[in-house]
């Protein structure tokens, strides 16, 4: 049984790993650690370990299958079983409900602080190492409409279905970019709403490109046979080299406009095309989580698919000594690729910690799978990556920022008119980032409108804070010992 976010977790440390999140490679982690003989402290937001990609529905809405819409479920429950055990045996202690916002140096190790609970209550533990498998979320393209009701995230659908057993809507339009708008279209249709199309910006034949990367991942292949045969058995239209440049309606979406696009995404006059629909599920794929990464300073790198990513070792050790990572933290993979990492970290850490000899069969075996994957996340990203010509879907009146109603007009005046060359100098001169969702939401598009001029890569915002923290809690932190 997990620990109560309400009992302060510093009576059972200090611990040997930190696992800062219960994702696919946050659980792998935590279990591979604890059998290897670590004490481990796994913390989580969620409530049940799992995160984003096995959310499933909580026990009192009666699900008969709950893994019926799940990928390798059988292998998740396999090992959140193993999690209870280690949990019961003194081997981990599980810390759900605990939003983990800062983490700092204490003597040889380091000290994390966390938000805990729905009182907010202050928590804290101690480790000699972490390990941050923090995950991602979906990275969102404004249009005009996009505010409307009825229109949510690809990722947002899909765990409205698997957490929730609720549809978006009846008649559903799925959109953006990436592999995941197929998994998501196909669990829509199993769950009886109709889809009318898949609009994908990119094109599957630019795969052909990477043809080592496909031939080395034949499970790869079958995966996306599978996701083909759904959209033909449940008659859905796939539209590449479309997007969802407009949603309308007035109380809710009622209709989107897709045109088809040139190579750069621009879109091309003369194309557009209604489809009427009830919701819109959109997505461009997915960011890696990065604000405890970055606030401890460690490195990072523009991954294939132009967002930001940890540079990692083959020991999955971050540039700052300590401090591991593994999944989408280190670029986005999907989960088998981060239960692997997962995995591996586990086992870096327990050497340096433990000392021990050169990885045995079974590590160096999980080491080529893990280069497999990698090689296929990172032609995955370059194939979807989207265009510089996404930017001609905006019209100046178009909301870039939700939280703060910013409009592209204003984002792209601080660019051409007051100069600002990054996404930091936009938000201070147009508050844009400034809400609640603190950029996750707006901050890709806003960094794309601000670097395009200069053509910089993928910029990791830097922040003291990784999610929103009570006053008090700064208050009652102890003063830092002097120089």
């Amino acid at each position: 049984m997990p620990t109560s976010p309400s009992e302060p977790p510093e009576r059972s440390g200090p611990f040997d790993l930190a696992v800062v999140g219960a994702g696919p490679a946050g659980l792998a982690a935590a279990v591979e650690a604890a059998r290897r003989g670590l004490r481990v402290v796994l913390l989580d937001a969620g409530d049940r370990p799992g995160g984003q990609y096995h959310r499933h529905p909580a026990p009192e809405l009666g699900a008969r299958r709950p893994g019926a819409l799940h990928h390798d479920w059988r292998e998740f429950t396999r090992r959140t079983a193993a999690l209870d055990g280690l949990v019961r045996a003194g081997r981990v202690v599980h810390l759900p409900g605990h939003h983990v916002w800062t983490v700092v140096p204490e003597g040889t190790g380091r000290r994390l602080h966390a938000v805990a609970g729905p009182d907010e209550a202050a928590a804290s533990v101690r480790a000699r190492a972490v390990l941050l498998a923090t995950g991602s979320h979906e990275r969102q393209l404004p249009f005009p409409g996009w505010t409307l009701p009825g229109v949510v995230g690809a990722g947002g659908a899909q765990a409205m279905l698997k957490g929730g057993l609720v549809l978006p809507g009846r008649r559903v339009v799925v959109a953006g970019s990436g592999p995941l708008l197929l998994a998501v279209a196909g669990s829509l249709a199993a769950a009886g709403a109709r889809v009318p199309a898949v609009v994908e910006a990119g094109t599957y034949l630019g795969y052909s490109g990477f043809a080592p990367a496909l031939l080395r991942n034949p499970a790869k292949l079958a995966e996306g046979a599978l996701h083909g045969g759904a959209l033909l058995r449940y008659g859905t239209r796939l539209l590449t080299r479309h997007a969802v440049v407009g949603a309308h309606g007035s109380a809710r979406v009622e209709a989107v406009t897709t045109v088809r696009l040139g190579p750069d995404w621009r879109p091309l006059p003369g194309t557009g095309r209604r489809i009427p629909c009830d919701a819109l599920a959109v997505g461009h794929g997915l960011v890696p989580q990065l604000e405890l990464a970055t606030t401890l300073g460690c490195a990072t790198r523009t991954a294939a698919d132009g967002t930001a990513a940890l540079v990692l070792d083959a020991e999955q050790s971050t540039s700052v000594p300590g401090v591991w990572a593994a999944g989408e933290a280190g670029g986005i993979g999907g989960a088998r690729l981060a239960v692997v990492e997962g995995t591996l970290a586990a086992a870096s850490v327990a050497r340096a910690l433990l000392g021990g000899g050169a990885p045995g069969p079974r590590e160096t075996a999980l080491r080529r799978r893990r280069d497999r994957l990698r090689a296929f996340a990172e032609a995955m990203g370059g194939v979807h990556r989207p265009g510089p010509g996404w930017t001609g879907w905006l019209r100046p009146d178009t909301e870039v920022c939700r939280c703060e109603e910013v409009p592209a007009a204003r984002v792209t005046e601080a660019v051409d008119v007051l100069g600002a060359r990054d996404a930091r100098t936009v938000k201070l001169l147009t508050r844009a980032g400034m809400g609640w969702c603190q950029g996750r939401v707006c901050g890709p598009a806003v960094a794309a409108l601000a670097g395009h001029a200069s053509g910089e890569g993928a910029v990791p915002d830097r922040r003291p804070l990784s999610c929103p923290v009570p006053l008090r809690h700064l208050a009652e932190l102890p003063e830092p010992p002097a120089d």
